[in-house]
C-alpha cells in the first residue's frame, strides 16, 4: 500500500471503532479496498473495540461523509449558490468532470476537493456556499476517468476506485482544475480546499509544487511523506484538524514544519472537542458549532490571500 492506500484503509477501521458500522461492513469495504482477510480481521482487532452494535443505523455512513442518521443539520456558511455540472479538458486527452459555481462578484476562485466518497452532494454544497460568500467555485471529480461518481452506485466502491488510481493521475487532474478555474476566472487567484482524502490531496497538490495557488486550506487530510512546499512559494496554507483526530494529528507537527521550512505564510488551527470530519453535515460526526467557525476561517482566509 502507497500512503493514502494506508489512510483509507485505516479510515474504514477508525469507522467500525468508533461505532458507525459493523464488523461484517467493515471486512466488506477493507475487502473492496484489497486487503485479504487475515489483514482486515487483524486491521480491525488493533482498533481495540469491545462490541458490534453500531452506535446509529448508518449502514452507508462513513466519517467521510455518506449519510448518517448523526448528521443532515444545517450546513455552516450561508444557503449555497446553484452549481451546474460540467466538463473541461484533462491531461493527456481525457475529460474532467466537476459542478461550477459562480459568484457574482468573485474575489477569487478555489478548487474543492472532495472527500473518500467522490463528488457528493455535500461537496457540490461546499462550493456552492463559497460562490455566495464570494469565491467562485470549482468542485473537481477525480473520479472522471471511471465515468464520475455517479456511476457508482455503492459508496465503497467509488472509496476503492479512488484507492486503485495512481496517485500521479489524482495531480495532474487537480493541476488541469486550477487551469479550468483560471480560465473561468480570469484575473483571479486560485486557492484550494479539500476535506479528509481530499484535504490530503490539497497538501499533495502543494508538494508536488502547484506555484498558482494563492492559498490553500486541508481539512484533517493526511500529509505526504516527506513533504516539500517551497515549489508551492505563493501559498498561504490554512491547516484545519480535529482535537480528537489522533490518526491525522499524527502528522500535524510534521506539516508545520515543512511550511515553516518553506517559509509559507501559515495557521494551523485544532478545534477542539471534535474528532474528523467536523465540518460535513452529512456525516456521523458532524459539529455544527465547529463547521460554523472553520467555514468563517475559511472565507476570512481566502479574503485576506485571494481578495
Amino acid at each position: 500500500m502507497n500512503a493514502m492506500q494506508q489512510y483509507l484503509a485505516e479510515e474504514v477501521a477508525v469507522d467500525y471503532a468508533d461505532g458507525i458500522i459493523t464488523r461484517r461492513e467493515a471486512l466488506r469495504r477493507l475487502g473492496l479496498l484489497g486487503a485479504g482477510v487475515a489483514a482486515a480481521t487483524a486491521l480491525l482487532a488493533a482498533c481495540g473495540r469491545a462490541d458490534d452494535a453500531p452506535s446509529a443505523p448508518t449502514p452507508g455512513g462513513t466519517s467521510s461523509g455518506s449519510p448518517g442518521t448523526a448528521g443532515g443539520s444545517t450546513p455552516a456558511g450561508p444557503p449555497p449558490m446553484a452549481t451546474a455540472p460540467i466538463t473541461f479538458a484533462g491531461p493527456s486527452g481525457r475529460t474532467l468532470r466537476g459542478s461550477w459555481a459562480a459568484a457574482a462578484s468573485p474575489r477569487g476562485a478555489v478548487l474543492v476537493i472532495h472527500e473518500n466518497r467522490g463528488l457528493t452532494d455535500h461537496i457540490r454544497s461546499v462550493a456552492g456556499r463559497l460562490a455566495a460568500s464570494g469565491f467562485s467555485a470549482l468542485a473537481i471529480d477525480l473520479l472522471s476517468e471511471e465515468g464520475g461518481t455517479e456511476s457508482f452506485r455503492d459508496p465503497a466502491q467509488a472509496t476503492a476506485a479512488l484507492n486503485a488510481a495512481p496517485p500521479a493521475r489524482f495531480m495532474a487532474d487537480l493541476e488541469a482544475g486550477v487551469d479550468e478555474l483560471l480560465r473561468r476566472a480570469p484575473g483571479r487567484k486560485p486557492g484550494a480546499v479539500g476535506f479528509c482524502f481530499g484535504g490530503g490531496m490539497v497538501w499533495s497538490l502543494l508538494a508536488s509544487g502547484e506555484p498558482r495557488l494563492a492559498a490553500a486550506a486541508p481539512f484533517y487530510g493526511p500529509l505526504p511523506d516527506n513533504a516539500d512546499f517551497s515549489g508551492s512559494p505563493n501559498a498561504a496554507v490554512l491547516g484545519v484538524y480535529a482535537e480528537q483526530d489522533a490518526r491525522v494529528n499524527a502528522s500535524r507537527d510534521a506539516a508545520r514544519a515543512a511550511l515553516q521550512k518553506a517559509g509559507l505564510t501559515h495557521e494551523i488551527v485544532t478545534f477542539p472537542g471534535v474528532n474528523h470530519a467536523f465540518f460535513n453535515d452529512t456525516g456521523a460526526r458532524y459539529n455544527a458549532a465547529a463547521a460554523a467557525e472553520a467555514y468563517q476561517r475559511l472565507t476570512d482566509w481566502f479574503g485576506r490571500h485571494l481578495g
